[in-house]
Order: structure tokens, then C-alpha cells, then sequence
């Protein structure tokens, strides 16, 4: 028999198709525990309630056509969802980033407001030396007025004490002042502080609204993604069933019409032994007749 080029390329499929059954049904069968023991033969794999053994070569290949169909589909389903993944991944590290560089800047803050305490402490400190200088200056104008008023003591009474007071005065005002000054930069402090948990409060804020957005998107992109492959998959499944049926509705007009040539043939045979048998009887029946007279002569 001479065997074509396509018939042989059938034939290859039909035998790699086998093979893959064959592994496949043994690979079920090493997942499969029980507690019973093992049968020591396996049964042909089952595909649409016909066994492998029992099918013709065109179902075979229909089946493989189906296979490397559904095996296509799968691909494509599998680079589209590894877009989306990388799409969402680079989403996720955008929104990262922008949240270090919102950390970053919250540390620069508080660095600033480290900054702006320490030169606070600093102005104090230089108030305070200010207010010591003036009292140990205070105190030797008292001593150089006391050595050198000793003689005018009494004439020089009320200056010293018109110049003490006045001392005391300057000393008090220059506590108020320095009060003052603590108290005030005290309030910038307080408002720094405020304004600073302020920011951080906003930041916060944005940060949470911005990861909430996100989520809500994502999520709703998801939704759609599921709906879209969920009606994907319903139409892919009803345009199988649509060719199913047809494949069914014109195998059974082609046996319905088989059905009936067969019949007509066996109606036709039928007829033509039943004409027969009648006219071998009527021959019969006229050897009969012609037998009869001849017996009688005799």
C-alpha cells in the first residue's frame, strides 16, 4: 500500500498522541493512595467515554487538534496575565519610591527642627553669659564705688543708691527680656512642633488616600479583567457547543440516510426473492400440471 506524506504526518500524531496518554494515565496513577492494594494491570485511558484503543485515528486527531488548541489558549492566557503582573509591579515599586522620598523628607524636617533647637540653646546660653558679664560687672562697679567712696560716703549715699536701684531695674528688665526671649522662642518651638505634626499629619493623609486609590483601582481592574475572561470563556464554550451540535445534527442525517439506502437496498431484495420464489412456484406447479397427463398415458 503507498502511504501519503499527510497520512504519515496523521500517523506520527496518532503515535506521539498515545504515548502522551500513556504517560499521563501513569502519572495519575502514582498521585492516586489508598489503603487496597494495587491492580496489576491498567485499564486504556477513557477520553469522552470512548477508550483509546477503541478509537479510529480521525477521532485521535480530532482529540490532538483539540488539545493543541486549548494548549495555545493557555499560552496566550499566560503571557497576558504575566503583562498584567509586570504592569502591577511597576505600579508597586512607583508608589514605593514615592513613599521613601516622602520619608526622606520627613527626616530632613526633623533634622531641621533638631537645627533650630540646638541654636535656640545656643542664643540662651549667650543670654545667660550676657546677664552673668553684667552682674559681675555690677558687682565690681559696687566694690570700685565703695573703695572710692569711702571719704564721700555719706555724700554719695543717694547717688549709690539712686544708681543701685537703677541697676537692680536694668538687672530686672534684663530677666524679664531673657524671660521673655525664653518664652517667645518657647512659642516658635510649640509652633514648630505643631506645624511639623501638621505636615506629618498631611503626609500621612495623602499617603493613606494615595495607597487607597490604588487599591480601588487595582481592584476594580481586576474586576474587569475576571468579568472580560469570564465572558471570554462562556462564549469560547458556547461556540464549542454551537459546533458540537452541528458536528452531531450532520453525523445523524448522514446515518439517518445510510439508514434508509440500507433499507431501500433490503426492500429491494426483498422484493425481487419474493418475485422469484413466486415464479419458481408457478414453474413448479406447471412441471406439476405437464407431470400429471404424462402418468396417466402410462
Amino acid at each position: 500500500a503507498v502511504v501519503s506524506t499527510q497520512s504519515g504526518h496523521y500517523g506520527r500524531d496518532y503515535n506521539e498522541y498515545k504515548s502522551y496518554l500513556r504517560v499521563k494515565m501513569a502519572k495519575k496513577g502514582k498521585k492516586k493512595k489508598s489503603g487496597k492494594k494495587k491492580k496489576s494491570a491498567k485499564g486504556p485511558a477513557i477520553i469522552d467515554g470512548i477508550s483509546t484503543e477503541e478509537m479510529s485515528k480521525e477521532q485521535l486527531e480530532q482529540h490532538i487538534h483539540r488539545l493543541r488548541e486549548e494548549m495555545e489558549r493557555e499560552r496566550e492566557e499566560r503571557n497576558y496575565f504575566q503583562l498584567e503582573r509586570d504592569k502591577v509591579n511597576t505600579f508597586w515599586e512607583i508608589t514605593k519610591r514615592q513613599l521613601d522620598e516622602s520619608k526622606a523628607e520627613l527626616r530632613n524636617k526633623d533634622r531641621e527642627m533638631e537645627d533650630m533647637e540646638e541654636r535656640h540653646q545656643v542664643e540662651i546660653k549667650v543670654y545667660k553669659q550676657k546677664v552673668k558679664h553684667l552682674l559681675y560687672e555690677h558687682q565690681n562697679n559696687i566694690t570700685e564705688l565703695k573703695a572710692d567712696s569711702v571719704l564721700t560716703l555719706k555724700l554719695e549715699q543717694d547717688e549709690n543708691r539712686t544708681n543701685e536701684g537703677t541697676l537692680r531695674k536694668d538687672k530686672r528688665n534684663l530677666k524679664v527680656q531673657l524671660k521673655e526671649l525664653e518664652l517667645s522662642h518657647e512659642d516658635v518651638i510649640k509652633n514648630l512642633k505643631r506645624q511639623h505634626d501638621e505636615a506629618i499629619t498631611v503626609l500621612r493623609k495623602d499617603s493613606e488616600r494615595h495607597a487607597k486609590e490604588l487599591q480601588i483601582k487595582y481592584e476594580k481592574k481586576m474586576k474587569l479583567l475576571r468579568e472580560e475572561l469570564e465572558l471570554r470563556r462562556k462564549t469560547e464554550i458556547h461556540e464549542i457547543e454551537e459546533r458540537k451540535n452541528g458536528q452531531i445534527n450532520t453525523l445523524m442525517k448522514n446515518h439517518e440516510k445510510a439508514f434508509s439506502d440500507i433499507k431501500n437496498y433490503y426492500n429491494d431484495i426483498t422484493l425481487n426473492n419474493l418475485a422469484l420464489i413466486n415464479s419458481l412456484k408457478e414453474q413448479v406447479e406447471e412441471i406439476k400440471k405437464k407431470k400429471v397427463p404424462t402418468a396417466t398415458l402410462r
